[in-house]
């Protein structure tokens, strides 16, 4: 396999050809079943007391349960805003560790100024790309959602899609924007039957799938040249000082 790989790897001389990987169906065949539920964390971007970004939420967080999945809704009143607290205040440790813990997420955002809020936002900032060699996010599946007062819009489903792309995450196709949202929900929060929660079903069986499918081969579909080049050269600078000292 190293001739034909440097055989392959002649036409493109800019690659280095120990640290070329062609992808291999078989080693997708190979990972090995996960056995627990899937591991969902969900996060909303209204702190209103009658929040319909949170009973979206709250409706998606019960078909996951229906659908097999472990849940977790993470609280965001008492995040500070990001850099205005460090990194070790108790708000954010619990969100780093529920983005840790989880599998797959939901994000669900209202629609303020046609854009999501800056309380989806401040929630999305605190979790780094990375914490030390541990990526937060890579890899894991991410549906993405929105409440609007007016009519419908997707103005928060797409820049929540440009942040699960910046995060390394595998974003579903479908989504779920609810329109005159103040209409769909009961007095008890609850969703009523129509057409958007229809939708929220389709999204959250979807999410649920694709979670199903990545989570155990996470590392193999983000294992990336660009990494193992860059981690072969730390490791050379690495062992070049060894020998100096």
């Amino acid at each position: 396999m190293e001739d034909n790989t440097h055989q392959i790897t002649s036409d493109i001389p800019n690659v280095d050809s120990d640290l070329f990987r062609t992808p291999d169906l078989a080693a997708l065949s190979q990972v090995k079943a996960v056995a627990h539920r899937p591991r969902i964390l969900l996060l909303y971007g209204s702190l209103r007391e009658r929040s319909f970004s949170r009973f979206a939420t709250e409706e998606a967080a019960r078909l996951l349960r229906a659908f097999g999945a472990e849940t977790k809704i993470f609280n965001p009143s008492g995040l500070p805003l990001p850099d205005d607290q460090p990194s070790d205040h108790p708000k954010v440790r619990e969100l780093r560790d529920l983005s840790a813990w989880s599998e797959g997420q939901v994000w669900c955002s209202p629609e303020r100024h046609g854009a999501m809020t800056g309380i989806m936002k401040a929630q999305i900032d605190w979790i780094p790309l990375s914490i030390g060699a541990v990526r937060p996010t890579q890899g894991k599946a991410l549906a993405v959602m929105q409440v609007s007062g007016g009519s419908q819009s997707f103005n928060a489903v797409n820049q929540l899609r440009v942040l699960g792309r910046w995060m390394r995450m595998l974003t579903i196709p479908n989504q779920s924007s609810v329109a005159k949202a103040y209409e769909q929900f009961d007095e008890h929060g609850r969703m009523k039957p129509s057409a958007y929660y229809d939708r929220i079903v389709d999204v959250m069986e979807e999410l649920v799938k694709f979670t199903l499918l990545t989570r155990g081969a996470s590392s193999y579909l983000t294992d990336r040249y660009s990494e193992r080049k860059e981690a072969a050269e730390k490791l050379a600078q690495r062992m070049r000082l060894d020998k100096a000292i």
